[in-house]
């Protein structure tokens, strides 16, 4: 008998789904996560998500099931984390492919619970879009959260919806969510994230890097890419809370008009007749503008790399921050893989207090 888990958005609600299974049910209590290949752009370039089709080996123990392995690989031109995520965290990790809308993820989310022996689901998020209205100014992807939780809310199972860091992903402010949510279930300690701590290491979830730097003690200004604003940890920041499905559906208009949806089309229509937007779109868009593939440049050199990082460090105190992801870095130095490991093991090595793992504190100014 393995405990059900669903993650409601993708790679960091997954990794945020293994934290509160370690919490609630201990970490060697045998589970699944059910997660979507639904990955940014820098991942993969190919807008949307990712379905059963666009994968190679994956494990089909039953029908409508198919779990991911470190063997499993995307198809190309696609790209996904979730073939080395499912080597870097304990629960088993399963696919959810949304290509037949609330239809389908229904028939999945049930199969799965056959295949665990689960009588009961846990569905996740990180940040708390999952009770978004669709009219929030802030809110940028609602879709596969909304998907998730009407397909749950279809299997009539009884499921508990957990939202760990509420406005952790800079989408719903937390002073907005707070009413919606009401008192914590719980707060993420230290222990709870020693499983995942080493995926952020590769892993670019910056909502995920937060929270478990939020449980082990991480308090101040975190800067991170593509935000509106930066995200303060406090002592708020690692708390959970529990809702009912039936009362989180109730929140969520969106989720509420995708019930029987049959496919991922006709979901699209409906986020754009609630919301107003389809993310999807949102990354057809920015595909579009995405610079044709060059040749790769070659590696700058270690001293001019860490002189590029102090001038950033620089400009990001200034700006009040400190600290930031590692992916904010990455991206806003333009660092490929080689160049970043090079930057990010001498900054570990010559100031190991600059690594608050999986955050980086900048040097006072």
């Amino acid at each position: 008998m393995k405990r059900l888990l669903i993650a409601a958005g993708g790679g960091g609600d997954a990794i945020t789904a293994a934290m509160v299974h370690t919490a609630l049910h201990g970490r060697d209590t045998p589970a699944l996560v059910l997660s979507y290949a639904w990955e940014r752009l820098v991942v993969d370039p190919v807008p949307g998500p990712r379905g059963i089709a666009d994968f190679t080996a994956l494990d089909r123990p039953a029908p409508d099931l198919a779990l991911v392995t470190p063997r499993t690989a995307p198809r190309a031109p696609a790209g996904s984390l979730l073939p080395r995520l499912a080597g870097g965290l304990r629960p088993a990790l399963g696919l959810l492919d949304p290509y037949d809308g609330t239809i389908g993820l229904t028939r999945q989310i049930e199969a799965a619970a056959r295949w665990c022996g689960a009588d009961q689901v846990d569905l996740v998020d990180v940040g708390g879009d999952i009770v978004a209205r669709g009219d929030e100014p802030t809110l940028r992807s609602p879709l596969g959260d909304a998907l998730a939780l009407a397909a749950c809310a279809a299997t009539g199972l009884p499921t508990s919806v957990y939202v760990a860091g509420p406005g952790l992903d800079n989408e719903v402010p937390r002073s907005v969510l707070a009413p919606r949510l009401g008192a914590p279930a719980f707060a993420l300690a230290p222990g709870d994230t020693d499983d995942v701590l080493s995926v952020f290491d590769w892993h670019p979830s910056e909502a995920g890097a937060m929270l478990v730097a939020a449980a082990r003690g991480v308090r101040g200004v975190c800067g991170t890419r593509d935000a509106p604003a930066p995200v303060v940890l406090d002592d708020s920041s690692h708390l959970v809370y529990r809702l009912a499905c039936e009362d989180a559906l109730r929140l969520s208009p969106l989720a509420q008009a995708l019930a029987l949806c049959p496919g991922l089309d006709a979901a699209e229509k409906v986020s754009h007749a609630v919301c107003g937007f389809s993310e999807i779109d949102r990354e057809r868009r920015r595909a579009a503008l995405l610079p044709a593939p060059t040749a790769p440049r070659p590696a700058r050199e270690p001293d001019v790399l860490l002189d590029l990082y102090l001038a950033f460090e620089h400009a990001r105190r200034a700006e009040g921050l400190t600290y930031v992801t590692t992916r904010r870095i990455a991206e806003d130095l333009l660092l490929g893989p080689v160049e970043a490991d090079t930057l990010f093991r001498s900054l570990a090595t010559s100031s190991p207090d600059r690594r608050v793992a999986p955050l980086w504190r900048l040097a006072e100014i």
